[in-house]
Parts: structure tokens; sequence; C-alpha cells
């Protein structure tokens, strides 16, 4: 794709460098920015043997490109981007990107499902735990485009079906990638787990339907997730 490109690519958070070593080959030029210090200099190390890359210690937020990108690489790593300091960097940047410019990953999906187990406290899902029992359909509540600007805080009511007899005590979000519009990722434990929200516990029964009032700041932090069950509708 990027060999498409062939031109200015902005490297957001480089990290070690490991995105733009891989941008550098296909590229006429990478800015590689990164706010941290030393890790900058480490992604200087890593990428010394490309002369088309200048690594740039700064808050991208902040920083002034002098060249529009064709590319920005705005790596996002957290489930409903929830924990994500990336959000607004990219709302920032994107200013500097070439009208038919492009964005990787270029979005996300976000799906949520009703959960009966032992949640006590709002916690990532990991290797099966906290264990959990899915109760009702997904519902795919939420479709970010990286293109466009994205509205930092979600206040929601979401409409929820149940399918199985049981204790609804909290709702799992489970974020995928979008690469490029065509290529999609899923959760992995490095990328995005699942995320588990407690709520009060609930008995809820086949074809309910649950309204659920979900809050969240996108680069907040856990500690901004708010949920409730706003109502529930029950067929007699």
């Amino acid at each position: 794709m990027l060999k498409k490109a062939k031109g200015t690519v902005y490297d957001l958070g480089t990290g070690s460098g490991i995105l733009s070593a891989w941008a550098a080959p296909n590229s006429s030029f990478v800015y590689a920015v990164e706010i941290n210090k030393s890790i900058a200099e480490q992604a200087r190390s890593n990428l010394k043997d490309f002369d088309n890359v200048e690594i740039i210690i700064a808050d991208a937020t902040k920083f002034s490109f002098s060249k529009k990108a064709d590319v920005i690489i705005c790596e996002m790593l957290d489930t409903a981007l929830i924990d994500e300091e990336q959000v607004p960097v990219l709302n920032s940047v994107r200013k500097y990107l070439n009208d038919n410019g492009i964005i990787i990953p270029c979005g996300i999906l976000n799906c949520i499902e009703p959960v009966q187990g032992d949640i006590e406290n709002i916690c990532y899902e990991e290797d099966g735990h906290p264990k959990n029992r899915v109760l009702g359909d997904p519902n795919f509540y939420s479709k970010i485009n990286f293109k466009n600007h994205i509205e930092e805080t979600f206040n929601e009511s979401i409409e929820i079906k149940i399918k199985t007899l049981g204790i609804v005590s909290g709702f799992k979000i489970t974020t995928f990638t979008l690469i490029t519009e065509d290529i999609i990722c899923g959760p992995t434990p490095m990328l995005n787990p699942p995320l588990i929200i407690p709520v009060e516990r609930t008995k809820v029964y086949p074809n309910d339907i649950i309204y659920l009032n979900l809050y969240y700041k996108m680069g907040g932090g856990l500690e901004s997730v708010r949920a409730r069950i706003e109502n529930i509708y029950r067929e007699l």
C-alpha cells in the first residue's frame, strides 16, 4: 500500500521506530515524532541506516510540520480508544494530511455484549480471565473513521438484546482495528484486549431488550468510564 503512496509519511508516537523502518523503504521521507527524549534517541539509533527519516522530539499536538503528509501512521492500541493518548494527537495533526492522503490504521469498530461473571471492577479480559458468559447479541455500536475528527467523549444509550436466561453483571467491549477498509484485525493481548465493565447485577430473560447508558472519554483513561442499565423492555 505504501508503495502506491510513495510520498511523505508521519509516524506519530514512533516509539522504537519499527513502523518508520517499515515505511522508509517505501516512502520519499518519514517524519518520526516521539515526545519521550530517551525513546526518541533509541529510535534514532535504530533508524540510523535510513537517510530519509527525521527524528523529531516533540509533542505532536504542538508541532508545526513544514510539509503535508501523504500517509499518517498513528498506532492505536487501546479498546474503544478509552486509554489511548493518540486520540488528541491525531485530532491535532490531521490538518496536515493531504486531501487524498491515508491514515494507518484507518479506523476501528466497537462491539458490546452483555455478560455474566464474577466482575467487580473494570478490567481487561486476558487469557480467559475474568471468566464470563455472553448472554446476548453483539451490538456494533460505534465505527470511527480516523480521517474524520474524533469526538473524544462518548455518551449514548445502547440497545442490547438478551438471548439467554441469566444475571447480567457487566458488559464486554471488543474493538476491531481497521488496518484498511478491507483488512480487519481482531483483539489480541497486546492489541485492544476486550474490556469488561461491571454494572449492577440484573436478572434477564430471553428476548429482553436492555438500554445501557455508556459514557467514556477517549484518551481519558479507564477512570472516565461510566455504565448503567437505564431500562429493560420485556415482552409479556
